[in-house]
């Protein structure tokens, strides 16, 4: 989730910023599907330009980490006003909807319920022993 008012996206996108460590934090930990939220949209009164400014830069920062931003859904919302989040937005009407691509092709929709659904859960070894990290015993 990405802060879209003026000044936030700014600090989580710096060279020490939270956002930029949780992006490398979660390639790092093997994440291999990623969604970009960007709330806040209703603080910048639903700005396509402010949108889109986000988007190219968080872009190029998550292709350096190692994603496809081809593969990820870029999809604005507002978490306080709901909108985006299980109906789409009359907020926004130059918002035609996030789309992705997969191996086996293209994905899409308008909303963060519908781009959370688009992601294939992980396959599993279930028939492999269980490897289970300890960080400390007590």
């Amino acid at each position: 989730i990405i802060a879209a008012g003026t000044g936030e996206f700014e600090a989580g996108i710096s060279k020490d910023g939270q956002t930029r460590e949780h992006a490398l934090l979660a390639y790092t930990l093997g994440v291999k599907n990623l969604i970009v939220a960007i709330n806040k949209m209703d603080t910048t009164k639903w700005s396509e330009a402010r949108y889109q400014e986000i988007i190219k830069e968080t872009s190029s920062f998550i292709k350096k980490v190692g994603y496809n931003p081809k593969a990820v859904a870029f999809v604005p919302i507002s978490g306080f006003n709901g909108d985006n989040m299980l109906a789409a937005s009359t907020n926004c009407p130059w918002y035609k909807g996030w789309e992705r691509e997969i191996k086996s092709g293209k994905l899409s929709g308008k909303t963060l319920l519908e781009a959370i659904d688009s992601i294939e859960p992980p396959k599993r070894p279930n028939d492999k022993p269980l490897r289970l990290p300890l960080q400390d015993v007590y």
